[in-house]
């Protein structure tokens, strides 16, 4: 049986060249074999090697309808047959909640209860970091500029970590996405005062291997235990990706033929009221 421990993963980040690097990482911990201390051991893993940890810790249990007035169209969503009935028992969402949906992953949600770490303001698609640069990487999200934290991985030259994963979990292609011109979709939370707000999210990801080509002359590879590490430069990751999406549109389009996300996404994503708040 193969055996990690967190030396291993810290002799791994320094042979990376990733000592004291940003970091949004991607993972699943079965695919390390055992580790001996869990996820808390593949965090604090990186932690030892100065690493700044970011992860995607999303949780869908604070969505809400969408208003009668806030009903954009092209926007993958049904609103007739579609009602979100969650919201009377998840209560509201703030950025000192530990709520997160289970399939983010057992790292994403040992860093979401770790003490001191930080979270981003929004409701569904929020990014949880732990590390010296915690703060500054996620305290500018908000509900319409979810992808905030990985322009601000960008600005300090961080780096995709996909650990055991591959690249339909890579939510920095989202970014790319919207680099490339597709408007994100708009879904529905509760805000604090109990109102209702418009968010933006991603689509369909399903696809995103297609887009490992492009990526492949940046990328480079490291196995620990049975877990195989691909590591991106976020700034090279973002600007290959979403060339090939403007040069061809279909690129991102998953196998199923009437996935409204995609249909939508490659159309140029919903048509919204007024100028996109991205784009202001």
């Amino acid at each position: 049986m193969s055996m990690v421990t967190q030396q291993n993963i810290t002799r791994a980040a320094v042979a990376c060249v990733l000592r004291g690097a940003v970091l949004c990482v991607h993972s699943s911990l079965s695919s390390f074999g055992h580790v001996v201390g869990g996820a808390r051991a593949v965090v604090d893993g990186l932690l030892d090697a100065d690493c700044t940890v970011m992860v995607p810790a999303f949780s869908y249990s604070f969505a809400a309808d969408a208003p009668p007035d806030q009903r954009p169209t092209r926007n993958a969503w049904d609103y007739c047959n579609y009602q979100c009935s969650s919201n009377a028992s998840s209560g509201v969402f703030s950025p000192s909640s530990n709520e997160i949906d289970d399939v983010m992953g057992a790292v994403a949600i040992a860093i979401v209860n770790t003490d001191g770490r930080s979270r981003g303001d929004h409701p569904l698609n929020s990014f949880a970091a732990v590390g010296p640069m915690a703060d500054e990487l996620v305290t500018g999200q908000r509900p319409l500029d979810v992808y905030a934290p990985l322009r601000e991985l960008g600005r300090l030259r961080g780096y995709v970590v996909l650990m055991g994963v591959d690249l339909r979990t890579t939510t920095a292609l989202h970014l790319a996405e919207r680099m490339a011109g597709r408007v994100l979709f708009r879904r529905w939370a509760i805000d604090r005062d109990g109102s209702t707000i418009q968010v933006a999210v991603g689509g369909c990801s399903r696809g995103f291997n297609s887009l490992g080509p492009a990526l492949r002359p940046i990328e480079w590879r490291a196995t620990i235990g049975r877990s195989q590490w691909r590591i991106f430069p976020i700034a090279g990751l973002l600007e290959r990706a979403s060339e090939a999406i403007r040069e061809q549109s279909v690129i991102t389009r998953c196998g199923v033929p009437e996935c409204d996300r995609c249909i939508d996404a490659i159309a140029g994503g919903p048509i919204l009221d007024g100028a996109d708040p991205e784009e202001e």
